[in-house]
């Protein structure tokens, strides 16, 4: 399967489906399967391009579900969609869930561990054909926020994800079907997240499509908080669609999102300011 194409004048948007009872933003509203349907169609219907399907949170924090119970959320809320024309992506970080989802009908597999929670990961994802989202990486939710040491945090960043993009080429996944992400929120302090999203243009070098997700995250929080506590998740929205127009900006290829309107309007203004420039 061939990696969806960016159109001339926008990013592409990912509609964030949470089949989990602990989400960070939206606090498990989807976990029930028909639910979560609906709601996936919805952000279609609203304007998302695809849709990416998750059944295990990765909020700072959190434990990992099992298997079987990762299967049981994803599987059949990946067929519905699927079914119902959406492109849909999979959320995961196991090799059997990927291939179990593509089998369903998911289209492309969003690791966030670039393949380094599974070995078995790279070489399934080469084995199906379909396009791997590799995300900036440095360990698991439980601890990951204790990994957040850089002295440069964007050449760091950088540096690792080049290499895993060579190793993951070297396992057999193909150039043309590779996606990186930075990975804001992941192993990152909030001040990392604003000298990243400051410094989008350095992942140019990579010579991939980026995709990026900022949606209702805690550096989001500080925005219009002043010295109180911080904004909740799901306000979030209208800072998460400032940083929509920040990305589309600087050209990625896709932006993850919880709420899809707010994102396509911000990024149709910056479209039709370009178009209107002589």
């Amino acid at each position: 399967m061939s990696l969806p194409q960016r159109p001339v004048d926008r990013p592409l948007v990912m509609g964030v489906v949470n089949v989990t009872p602990d989400s960070f933003s939206d606090g498990g509203r989807h976990l029930d399967g028909s639910a979560a349907v609906r709601h996936g169609v919805a952000l279609i219907e609203q304007g998302a391009d695809l849709l990416d399907i998750g059944g295990e949170s990765t909020r700072p924090g959190a434990r990992r579900v099992d298997e079987d119970e990762e299967l049981r959320r994803v599987l059949p809320v990946v067929t519905e969609l699927a079914a119902a024309g959406a492109t849909v992506s999979v959320d995961t970080m196991r090799s059997s869930v990927a291939a179990r989802a593509v089998d369903h009908g998911a289209a492309l597999v969003n690791d966030v561990s670039g393949g380094l929670a599974d070995s078995a990961m790279a070489p399934v994802v080469a084995s199906l054909g379909v396009p791997f989202l590799v995300m900036h990486w440095r360990g698991h939710s439980h601890d990951m926020q204790t990994r957040a040491v850089y002295s440069d945090v964007v050449s760091e960043v950088y540096s690792e994800l080049a290499e895993r993009v060579e190793v993951l080429v070297g396992q057999g996944i193909s150039r043309d079907r590779l996606v990186v992400d930075p990975g804001l929120g992941f192993a990152k302090s909030h001040e990392h997240n604003w000298t990243l999203l400051a410094d989008l243009a350095a992942f140019d070098g990579l010579a991939l499509p980026v995709l990026v997700g900022t949606s209702r995250k805690g550096f989001l929080g500080q925005i219009g908080a002043g010295d109180g506590e911080p904004v909740p998740a799901p306000e979030r929205d209208l800072a998460t669609a400032a940083t929509s127009v920040l990305l589309a900006q600087a050209g990625v290829w896709g932006i993850r999102v919880h709420d899809v309107p707010s994102t396509r309007a911000a990024i149709e203004v910056v479209a039709a300011v370009q178009a209107a420039r002589p």
